[in-house]
C-alpha cells in the first residue's frame, strides 16, 4: 500500500504548525477516501491478513490499544494550554510496542522507554482486575497525565509509565540509565534459583527494556550491552528483552540510516532480530520470534523494532521551525495508525463507519477520563509529597536489626562456640567488618555481595576474607570492573527479593556510576509512591589519610555526590565495634523499610590498631554480640561531661580528634566533648544542637573539601539550632585533588590543624 506520496502543491492545512492536529486529520481523511479491496471478515483465530501470525483476534486488541495510546497523546496536547495535563511527550509513531506487550507475560518485569502508550494499555489487557479495583488504562493515564493524587503509578508525583500489579516498574525521564537495572533483574530471575530463593514472578520470566535508537549509543546503554554479552560468553543465563525502538531521530539529531542494525546485528553475544514496528500484520511474527528465544534460551535478546516520530519529540517541540514541510509530511504519511487502519478494512474487521466510531469512541474516553482527573485531588501538602521517600519505622528497624535468631548456623560458620567473634579479644575495624558481615549472611539467606575482587581474594583490604569459602559463588561473586553495572545488578536482585551487598572498591570509582543511585534506586519509592523499592546495602572503601598511597583515586574525600541524594542513608563508623552495630541497622533499614544504604568504610582505618601511641591497642574494640545495634542518627560521645569544647567530626577525624583533645586540654586546661556523628545522611540536627548548646567552643572536623564537606550541614545545624553566636571553627580539606605521597597530607586536616584551631577560638 502506498502512503507515503506528497501531493503537490501541499494543501494549507498541511502548513499547520499544530502537527497533532495534521495528523488527526490524515486518519479521518485516510479511512474516508481508503478505496481498497476487502477481504471476507475473517473469524477471531485466522491471520488478520494472507501470512501474517498475528489473528484476528490479536489485531483487533492490538489496533485499539494503538488508538488508546494515540487519543492520549492528542488529549495531552489539547489539554496542556489549559493546565489540565502536565507532560506531553507522548507515543505517537512507537504504537507498534503493543506488540511487545501483547507477546509478554505481565509478570515479565517491564522497564519502560516513555513512548509506550500502545504497550501500557495492550499490557492491560493481561488483568484487568486486582484488589477489587478495575484497571483502565484510559483513566489510569489521564489521572498520571493530569499529576493527580489518584494516579495509581506514581500518586502524582510524575507522569511515568508503571504498574504493580501489572510489573512495570516506572521509570521517569530515561535517557539509558534504566538497561544496567533491567538486565540486573534478568539476571536476578536465575540467581533466585541458584540461592533457593523464591521468586515474586514465575521463574521463566523474562525482564523487558525499551529506549531509543538515540539512547542505545549512551554509555549507560553500552554498558549493559556490554554486561549481556560477557554474561552470555561465560554460558550465564540472562534473559534480558532489549527492545530498541528505532525512529531515526533524537529530539532532532538524526540517527544515521542503518546504524543501529550495523552497531548490533553481529553481536555474536547479544541475538539480534528484527520487527516492522509500523506494521502489525508484518512485524508480529519477529516480535513473537524474539520473545521466545529469549524466554526458550534465557540469552540476552536484542529487538530492533522499527517505529517513526509523528508530532515531534514533545508538545513544545515545534517541528516546523527546524524541519520542511516536505520531510514533515513524508514522516506523517508513515503514520503506522494509518497501515493499521488499512488492515482494519481490507481485512473485512472494520468498515469505514465502525472504523470512524470507534476512533472517535475512544478520543471520547480520552477527554472524558482527562476532565475527571482534573477534578480529582492534587499533591497540596508537602508531607504527602515526600511520603514515600525515606519511609522510616524506627521500632520495627529497631527489632530487626536486635534479632538475633541464627545461632546454629553462626556456630557452623565460625567454627564453634570459642571462635565466635564476641568471644574474641578486642580487633580492629577492618576484621569487625568482616565478623559482621559473616552474620548477616548467616542471618539473611537471600543476602548476595559482590563487585569487584571481593570473592576468593577476599577484596583489596581482605575485608571480605572468608565469605567466598563459607557461602559459596552463588552468595559471594566478583563481578566485571564497571562500577555502573554492579548498582544495576544490585537494583536487579533489590527488586525480586533479594538483599544485596555490593562493594565499590572506592569512593571515587563512585562517581562512574553515581545515577544509579541517584537517579534510579533512591528514586524508585518515590515515583511509585511507595509500591516498589530498591533495598540496597551499598559498601564503599573510602576517605583519606592513606599515607598518600594511590593519589587522588584512592583518597577520595569527597562526599558530597552522596550528601546530594534524596532518600539515601549514608553511614560511616570510625571504629570496629561502631560498624557491626551500624551494619546490622543499614539491613535493617534495608529489609524493612526498603531503603538504600551506602556504608562508607574508612580505608585508612581498616587496620589501625593504635590510638596515641604504638602499641597502645586503643583503636580495637571487642565485637558487640547479634542482639546489639546501633540507632539511625545516633551519635557516640567522648567526655560527655566536658563542656569547654564540642568537636564534631566523624570517620577519620575521630581518633584524630581524640589525640588532639588531649593537646588542647594540656595548653588550655579546657575539657574536650568529641562527637563521632557516625551518620552523615541524614545528619542528626538536633543531636548537633544539643551539643553544641552544652558547650562554650564549637570546632568542626570535616575531612571533605571546604566548599563541599559535611561541614556545611553541622553548621547550618548549629546556628539553626540557636547557637551560631558562639566561638566556632571549621576544620576543613582543601578544595583540591589528593596527591601522591607525603603531599597528601598537607591537603587534609590533622592533629596539629585541630589544635590550632581551638587555640584560635580564644578565652572567654
Amino acid at each position: 500500500m502506498k502512503m507515503n506520496a506528497i501531493a503537490q502543491p501541499i494543501p494549507a492545512r498541511h502548513k499547520n504548525v499544530n502537527r497533532a492536529e495534521v495528523c488527526d486529520q490524515n486518519f479521518v481523511e485516510f479511512v474516508q477516501q481508503w478505496n481498497g479491496h476487502a477481504q471476507p471478515r475473517p473469524s477471531a483465530d485466522d491471520p488478520v491478513l494472507d501470512g501474517s501470525l498475528c489473528s484476528a483476534h490479536d489485531f483487533l486488541d492490538l489496533f485499539e490499544s494503538q488508538l488508546i495510546s494515540r487519543h492520549l497523546d492528542l488529549m495531552a496536547r489539547v489539554l496542556r494550554v489549559k493546565n489540565k495535563v502536565f507532560y506531553t511527550i507522548g507515543s505517537s509513531g512507537h504504537e507498534g510496542n503493543a506488540m511487545v506487550a501483547r507477546l509478554t507475560r505481565h509478570t515479565d518485569p517491564a522497564f519502560l522507554h516513555y513512548r509506550s502508550g500502545a504497550f501500557m494499555a495492550e499490557r492491560f489487557r493481561k488483568l484487568p482486575g486486582t484488589d477489587g479495583r478495575k484497571l483502565d488504562p484510559i483513566m489510569d493515564s489521564a489521572l498520571s497525565f493530569a499529576a493527580s493524587k489518584d494516579d495509581p503509578a506514581s500518586g502524582g508525583r510524575h507522569k511515568v509509565w508503571g504498574s504493580k500489579p501489572l510489573w512495570v516498574l516506572p521509570q521517569t525521564s530515561t535517557i539509558a540509565s534504566h538497561l544496567p537495572k533491567a538486565l540486573g533483574t534478568a539476571v536476578a530471575i536465575e540467581q533466585a534459583r541458584r540461592i533457593g530463593h523464591v521468586l515474586p514472578i514465575p521463574d521463566d520470566s523474562i525482564a523487558i527494556c525499551s529506549f531509543g535508537d538515540a539512547s542505545s549509543n549512551h554509555a549507560t546503554a553500552q554498558t549493559a550491552f556490554n554486561t549481556a554479552g560477557w554474561t552470555a560468553y561465560q554460558k550465564l543465563p540472562a534473559p534480558v528483552l532489549f527492545v530498541c525502538e528505532d525512529n531515526g531521530i533524537g529530539i532532532s539529531v538524526k540517527t544515521p540510516g542503518g546504524w543501529i542494525e550495523r552497531n548490533f546485528a553481529q553481536r555474536q553475544d547479544l541475538d539480534y532480530f528484527y520487527a516492522d514496528g509500523l506494521d502489525l500484520a508484518a512485524g508480529y511474527e519477529g516480535v513473537a520470534r524474539a520473545v521466545h528465544h529469549c524466554r526458550s534460551t534465557r540469552r540476552p535478546t536484542f529487538l530492533h523494532l522499527r517505529t517513526t516520530r509523528i508530532m515531534g519529540h514533545a508538545g513544545t517541540d515545534f517541528e516546523i521551525e527546524w524541519r520542511s514541510i516536505e520531510e514533515l509530511m513524508q514522516v506523517e504519511a508513515g503514520d503506522p495508525l494509518l497501515r493499521s487502519a488499512h488492515i482494519a478494512l481490507a481485512s473485512g474487521l472494520y468498515t469505514k463507519d465502525s472504523l470512524l466510531a470507534q476512533y472517535e469512541a475512544i478520543r471520547g474516553k480520552c477527554f472524558a477520563a482527562a476532565e475527571e482527573a482534573d477534578r480529582r485531588p492534587k499533591l497540596t501538602e508537602l508531607a504527602d509529597v515526600i511520603a514515600p521517600l525515606a519511609p522510616y519505622t524506627p521500632e520495627a528497624v529497631k527489632a530487626e536489626a536486635a534479632r538475633a535468631d541464627c545461632n546454629d548456623k553462626r556456630l557452623a560458620v565460625f567454627g564453634g562456640e570459642a571462635k565466635l567473634p564476641e568471644n574474641l579479644p578486642p580487633r580492629h575495624l577492618a576484621l569487625l567488618i568482616n565478623n559482621a558481615l559473616h552474620d548477616l549472611f548467616c542471618k539473611y539467606p537471600e543476602s548476595l555481595l559482590f563487585g569487584e575482587d571481593v570473592a576468593q581474594k577476599g577484596g583489596v583490604y581482605t575485608v571480605t576474607k572468608g565469605l567466598h569459602k563459607a557461602f559459596k559463588n552463588a552468595r559471594v561473586f566478583n563481578t566485571l570492573l564497571d562500577e555502573t553495572m554492579i548498582l544495576g545488578l544490585a537494583q536487579g536482585y533489590a527488586n525480586l527479593g533479594m538483599l544485596p551487598i555490593p562493594e565499590i572498591q572506592y569512593l571515587a570509582y563512585f562517581h562512574n556510576a553515581c545515577d544509579q543511585i541517584r537517579g534510579e534506586a533512591c528514586s524508585l519509592q518515590f515515583f511509585s509512591n511507595g509500591q516498589y523499592r530498591n533495598p540496597i546495602l551499598m559498601r564503599v572503601a573510602s576517605l583519606g589519610y592513606q599515607r598518600g598511597f594511590g593519589g587522588h583515586f584512592h583518597n577520595d574525600n569527597s562526599i558530597a555526590a552522596l550528601r546530594d541524594i534524596p532518600g539515601l542513608v549514608v553511614g560511616c563508623p570510625s571504629r570496629g565495634d561502631d560498624a557491626a552495630t551500624m551494619l546490622r541497622t543499614l539491613a535493617a533499614l534495608v529489609k524493612v523499610d526498603g531503603r538504600v544504604c551506602a556504608f562508607l568504610e574508612p580505608i585508612a582505618l581498616y587496620m589501625t590498631k593504635d590510638l596515641h601511641a604504638p602499641g597502645d591497642g586503643g583503636w580495637q574494640f571487642a565485637y558487640p554480640p547479634p542482639g546489639e545495634a546501633m540507632t539511625l542518627g545516633e551519635e557516640r560521645v567522648y567526655e560527655p561531661a566536658a563542656n569547654d569544647v564540642v568537636i564534631f567530626t566523624y570517620g577519620n577525624g575521630v581518633p584524630m580528634s581524640l589525640r588532639a583533645a588531649k593537646q588542647i586540654e594540656a595548653a588550655h586546661g579546657w575539657k574536650v566533648r568529641v562527637v563521632d556523628l557516625r551518620w552523615l545522611v541524614p545528619l542528626n540536627e538536633k543531636a548537633i544542637a544539643h551539643h553544641a548548646g552544652q558547650c562554650t567552643r564549637i570546632l568542626v572536623v570535616d575531612e571533605g573539601r571546604r566548599s563541599a564537606g559535611v561541614g556545611e550541614g553541622i553548621i547550618t545545624a548549629i546556628v539553626e539550632g540557636g547557637h551560631g553566636d558562639k566561638p566556632l571553627k571549621r576544620v576543613v580539606g582543601v578544595d583540591t585533588y589528593t596527591p601522591l605521597a607525603g603531599a597528601a597530607l598537607l591537603v587534609l586536616p590533622g592533629d596539629a590543624d585541630i589544635v590550632a584551631a581551638a587555640g584560635a577560638l580564644g578565652k572567654l
